[in-house]
C-alpha cells in the first residue's frame, strides 16, 4: 500500500480521530512506514483519548474569544495549526470542515495533501443543488422537486403546489440533519421555510434552500465509493440507513433486505455514473430513497466524505476504508474488481442523549464505560472512562457493529453486545435502553421500517419504555431510602462529634416519586443488612439487594433476579433494568427543569399563564439543536426561574407550574405501574425480623412482639438464641450503671459516646475490655474489625438507634424467655443476658436466671440428689 506523506494532522475528534488513529498505526506494522498523526483539540479537551493516543498534539482554542464558535470550523486557525505542526497531510474524516471545499483548497495552497476528494468536485457535489441537476444528466433517478433554490416564500408556494404535500424543505449546504424541515400542508409552509433557512445560515453560512417532494414509505438506502486518481471507481457495498429520527441515523445495516440482487448492482452503477460524471476520487456515498411498493430509486446527495456508519461495510467486505483513503490519497490504484460482500453486518449508535426528555443531549463525565467483547463484535469509541463528553460538541459515545453469517446471526449479537455494555455518564445518559427497545421490536426484526416509521413511533411516545417499569420502581426507591439514610447518619455523627449523640428512631422512610405524570408515594423499610420490604398501594414486595460496586446492583425478588445499573443526578432518578431504562424524579411540585446544558432562547409564558399538558413553555438550544420545553402538566405558572439569553445547566429550574387538576394525563395514557406482579406470597423468615428488630433495622417491636407472641419463632437455639445474644451484646454496650471490669474512668455507656465522636479507638483511649464489647456487638452486624469504612458507621448508627427502642424490646426478650426449649447451646446465652441485663432489666435477669435455673439447674441438682438418695438407699 502506497503511504506518500509521514505526518498526518486529524482535523477532528473524538471518534473520528481514533478511527484515524488506528489505521496509522495499523499501517507502521504492516508496511514498516514511518506515519505520524497529529491531534488538533481545544483546551478542554486536552486529556481526552484522542489526544492522548496521537502521536503528537497541538491546542487550537488557546487564546480565542469564547463566543468566536468551534475552532475546529475556523479556516485560519486550522491553517495556522498545518503550519506549525509541519503536517504533509491532512484527514477530516466526518462533520466539521469535511465536506468544505474552502479547507481542501487552503490544503493545496499550502502544499497539504488533502486526504479527500478535490475541492471543485466537494463543491459540486456539495451543493445538494447541483448534484441533483448533476444526477439527472447522468441518467440517475431524481424524486419531484424545485429544480432549483427557492428564493421566497411566494416561490415556495408556488412549487409546493406543482410538487404536492408532504414535501421537504433541505438547505443545500445542509448536512446530519440540519437545516432540513418537513411540510405537510400549506398552513406550515411558510414557518418551515423561515427556520430552515435560519438553520442553514446560522450551521453552515448559506441560508439558500430547495424543495423536494417527500417519497412516503421509502427505504433509505446508500453507496459506498472509493475511488482513485486514476479513473477507477468501486462501489463497494448498499447500506439500508432507514432508521432514523428526524434526519439522524439510528441504526445501519450493510445490506437492504427489501432489494433484490439485480436492484443492489443497478443502483451500484448508478451512483458510479455519477461520481464518474462528477469525477470522483477519494471516499464518498451516493444516497437514495428506494420505493419497494413501486421498485422506484429517487437521488438524494452525494456525502464528499467517509461516513459515520462505514463499519458495515467493511466489516463485509475485508476493506479499511482509512488506509485506503490514505492509499489514493498518496497516489495508490485500485486494481481489479471491488470485492463481494460476505454475510451482514449492523451498526447502532451509542449516544449521549436522553431519550425520555425528546432525547435532549445529555453530556457528563463517562464514570463507567465497560465494552462488549466475543465473536462478530466490533466497538469504535472515542472515550474512554475519566472522559469528557463536552456539550459543545456531538454527542456520539460508541458505534457497537456487529458482523454474523446472517441478518438474524447479527442482530443477535447486536442485541448480546448493548445488553453486556455498561455506560454511566455523571450528568448526562446514554440512549441505550432505547437501542435494546428498538432491537426487540418486530417491524426491526422483520426488516421492514421506513424513514418515517421511528419518527412515527416517538412521536406517539412509543419508545418510552414500560417493560419491568414495575422493578425500576423498586430501583429508584431504594436509592431514594439511600441518600435519605446517609442524611440520617450524617446529621447522628454530627451530634456525636460535639459529644452529645442523637437519632431519630423511626422506621423505615416514605419517598415521593414522580414517573409519566403520575405520582407514587413508596415506603421503604431495610428488615435486614441487604434485604428491603417496599411498599405502595398496599403492596408489599420483599426484594434482596446485592451490591456490586459503582452504579450496578442486583436485585431478588421471589424468584427472579435482575441486573439493575442506577444513577442519581440532582433529584432524578435513571435506572435501567435488563437494559430497559427509566427516569424517574424526586416529585418536586411542577418545577420544569433543562433537559441539558443549554441557552436559553426564549420564554413563551409568564407568571400567572393557564397552560396546558404538552404546550410550549421555552425553547433551549444545546449542541447547536433547539429543543422545545413543554408543559408537564395542566396548570398555572407560578414562577418564571430564567430569563432569556440565559446559559443554564442540566437540570436547572427553569418554570414552576402548579398542577391543576389530574395531573396524570400526562402518562400518554399508560396504565399507573403496580408492584402487585412482584408480590411474594411468602414472608420472611420470623426469627429474622426478631432478630433485626432488636439490631435496630425497620422492624417495629410491635410487630416482633407478634411474631414471638404467635410462636412464629422457635424458642430454641435456633430460634430464641440469636435475638438473645443480639439483645445482650447490644446491652452490654450501655449498662445504666458504672461496669464492675471498668477502669474507674466510666463504663461501657461512657466509651461508646467517647469513641463515636472520631470512631479512633486509639486517640480515644479506649480499654481492651470495652474494644471486646465493641466488636462482639459490630459482630452481628457484619463488622469484624474498627477500621473506618461505611459498613461500620451503618453498623454504629443501627446500634444507637436501637439503644432508644431498648424498653420496648423487653417485651420481646420476656416473651422468649416464658416457654423456652432446652438446648445445650442455650446457657452460654441466658449467662450473658443475665451478665448484660442484671442492672438496668433486673426483670429481664431474674427471669432468665429462673429460665437457667429450670432447663439446667435443677435436672441437674435433681439429677445429683437422685444418686445421692439412691447410694443411701443401699
Amino acid at each position: 500500500m502506497d503511504v506518500g506523506f509521514q505526518r498526518i494532522a486529524v482535523i477532528n475528534r473524538g471518534e473520528a480521530a481514533m478511527r484515524l488513529i488506528n489505521a496509522v498505526r495499523e499501517l507502521r506494522y504492516e508496511h514498516d512506514v514511518d506515519v505520524r498523526t497529529i491531534a488538533l483539540h481545544t483546551d478542554v479537551e486536552r486529556t481526552a483519548m484522542f489526544v492522548r493516543e496521537a502521536d503528537e498534539a497541538i491546542c487550537i482554542d488557546l487564546g480565542r474569544p469564547t463566543d468566536a464558535g468551534s475552532p475546529y470550523l475556523d479556516l485560519e486557525v486550522l491553517e495556522n495549526a498545518l503550519v506549525a505542526t509541519r503536517a504533509d497531510a491532512a484527514w477530516v474524516g466526518w462533520g466539521f470542515v469535511a465536506e468544505r471545499p474552502e479547507f481542501a483548497e487552503l490544503c493545496e495552497r499550502l502544499g497539504v495533501t488533502f486526504i479527500g476528494p478535490r475541492p471543485e468536485v466537494m463543491r459540486r457535489l456539495g451543493d445538494k443543488i447541483e448534484a441533483k441537476l448533476l444526477a439527472e444528466r447522468s441518467d440517475v433517478p431524481v424524486a419531484p422537486w424545485s429544480g432549483g433554490p427557492v428564493e421566497s416564500v411566494e416561490d415556495a408556494q408556488e412549487h409546493a403546489e406543482r410538487i404536492g404535500f408532504p414535501l421537504m424543505i433541505k438547505a443545500t449546504a445542509g448536512g446530519g440533519g440540519r437545516g432540513i424541515r418537513k411540510v405537510t400542508e400549506a398552513a406550515g409552509l411558510g414557518e418551515a421555510f423561515a427556520s430552515a433557512r435560519a438553520e442553514g445560515a446560522k450551521a453552515f453560512g448559506d441560508p439558500t434552500v430547495f424543495m423536494e417532494r417527500v417519497v412516503t414509505d421509502a427505504r433509505h438506502v446508500e453507496v459506498q465509493l472509493i475511488g482513485d486518481n486514476h479513473g477507477s471507481i468501486w462501489a463497494v457495498g448498499v447500506r439500508d440507513c432507514s432508521m432514523q429520527r428526524r434526519n439522524q441515523k439510528v441504526i445501519e445495516e450493510s445490506h437492504c433486505v427489501a432489494m433484490t440482487p439485480q436492484q443492489d448492482r443497478d443502483l451500484r452503477a448508478a451512483a458510479v455514473r455519477l461520481a464518474e460524471a462528477a469525477g470522483y476520487s477519494n471516499a464518498g456515498t451516493v444516497e437514495f430513497l428506494f420505493q419497494p411498493a413501486d421498485d422506484a430509486f429517487a437521488f438524494l446527495e452525494v456525502n464528499t466524505r467517509l461516513q459515520v456508519e462505514h463499519p458495515v461495510t467493511e466489516l463485509t467486505t475485508g476493506l479499511d476504508l482509512v488506509k485506503l483513503q490514505i492509499h489514493v490519497a498518496s497516489g495508490g490504484r485500485l486494481d481489479g474488481d471491488p470485492p463481494s460482500t460476505e454475510g451482514y453486518a449492523i451498526e447502532a449508535r451509542l449516544n449521549a442523549e436522553d431519550p425520555q426528555r425528546a432525547f435532549a443531549p445529555a453530556p457528563g463525565v463517562v464514570e463507567t464505560l465497560s465494552l462488549p467483547v466475543g465473536s462478530g463484535i466490533r466497538v469504535d469509541t472515542g472515550v474512554a472512562e475519566g472522559d469528557v463528553i463536552p456539550p459543545e460538541f456531538d454527542s456520539m459515545i460508541a458505534k457497537i457493529i456487529a458482523a454474523g453469517r446472517t441478518r438474524d446471526e447479527a442482530l443477535g449479537r447486536l442485541h448480546r453486545a448493548l445488553s453486556q455494555m455498561t455506560v454511566l455518564v455523571r450528568g448526562g445518559t446514554t440512549n441505550k435502553s432505547f437501542l435494546l427497545d428498538l432491537l426487540q421490536r418486530p417491524e426491526v426484526r422483520a426488516g421492514t421500517v421506513d424513514t418515517s416509521w421511528l419518527d412515527r413511533l416517538t412521536a406517539a411516545d412509543g419508545h418510552l419504555p414500560t417493560r419491568l417499569a414495575d422493578v425500576a420502581i423498586v430501583a429508584a426507591a431504594l436509592d431514594a431510602a439511600d441518600l435519605l439514610a446517609v442524611i440520617d447518619q450524617e446529621a447522628f455523627f454530627g451530634t456525636a462529634a460535639r459529644g452529645r449523640p442523637h437519632v431519630e428512631a423511626d422506621v423505615g422512610h416514605d419517598v415521593e416519586l414522580r414517573f409519566a405524570g403520575d405520582s407514587y408515594r413508596v415506603g421503604l423499610r431495610r428488615i435486614l443488612a441487604d434485604r428491603y420490604e417496599v411498599v405502595l398501594d398496599d403492596v408489599t414486595v420483599v426484594v434482596d439487594v446485592e451490591r456490586l460496586g459503582g452504579a450496578r446492583s442486583r436485585l431478588t425478588v421471589g424468584a427472579e433476579r435482575y441486573a439493575v445499573v442506577s444513577t442519581v443526578q440532582d433529584s432524578e432518578h435513571l435506572v435501567e433494568v435488563d437494559g430497559v431504562a427509566h427516569r424517574f424524579s424526586r416529585d418536586d411540585a411542577g418545577v420544569v427543569r433543562a433537559p441539558s446544558a443549554s441557552l436559553v432562547v426564549r420564554l413563551d409564558v409568564a407568571v400567572d399563564d393557564v397552560v396546558e399538558a404538552g404546550s410550549r413553555l421555552a425553547v433551549v438550544e444545546a449542541m447547536k439543536m433547539e429543543i422545545a420545553i413543554h408543559a408537564p402538566v395542566s396548570g398555572r405558572v407560578r414562577d418564571v426561574l430564567v430569563a432569556a439569553n440565559a446559559q443554564v445547566v442540566a437540570g436547572a429550574p427553569l418554570i414552576r407550574i402548579e398542577p391543576e387538576g389530574d395531573t396524570g394525563g400526562s402518562s400518554g395514557g399508560r396504565e399507573r405501574v403496580s408492584m402487585a406482579p412482584l408480590a411474594t406470597p411468602t414472608d420472611p423468615d420470623a426469627a429474622e425480623l426478631v432478630r433485626a428488630s432488636i439490631l435496630g433495622y425497620d422492624v417495629p417491636t410491635e410487630r416482633a412482639c407478634a411474631l414471638v407472641e404467635g410462636g412464629d419463632v422457635e424458642r430454641a437455639a435456633a430460634g430464641a438464641a440469636p435475638v438473645l445474644d443480639a439483645f445482650a451484646d447490644l446491652c452490654a454496650l450501655a449498662p445504666e450503671r458504672v461496669d464492675a471490669d471498668s477502669d474507674g474512668r466510666g463504663g461501657a455507656r461512657e466509651y461508646f459516646n467517647t469513641y463515636l465522636r472520631s470512631l479512633d479507638a486509639e486517640r480515644e483511649g479506649l480499654p481492651d475490655w470495652f474494644r471486646d464489647r465493641l466488636l462482639r456487638a459490630l459482630a452481628h452486624y457484619g463488622v469484624t474489625d474498627l477500621d473506618p469504612s461505611p459498613a461500620l458507621r451503618d453498623a454504629l448508627h443501627l446500634i444507637f438507634v436501637s439503644q432508644q427502642r431498648r424498653d420496648e424490646q423487653v417485651a420481646i426478650v420476656a416473651a422468649l424467655l416464658r416457654d423456652p426449649l432446652a438446648d445445650p447451646a442455650f446457657r452460654g446465652t441466658l449467662d450473658r443476658l443475665i451478665d448484660a441485663t442484671r442492672r438496668r432489666f433486673p426483670s429481664i435477669a431474674g427471669l432468665a436466671r429462673a429460665v437457667r435455673y429450670r432447663l439446667f439447674d435443677r435436672p441437674h441438682i435433681e439429677h445429683a440428689r437422685a444418686d445421692i438418695s439412691s447410694a443411701m438407699t443401699r
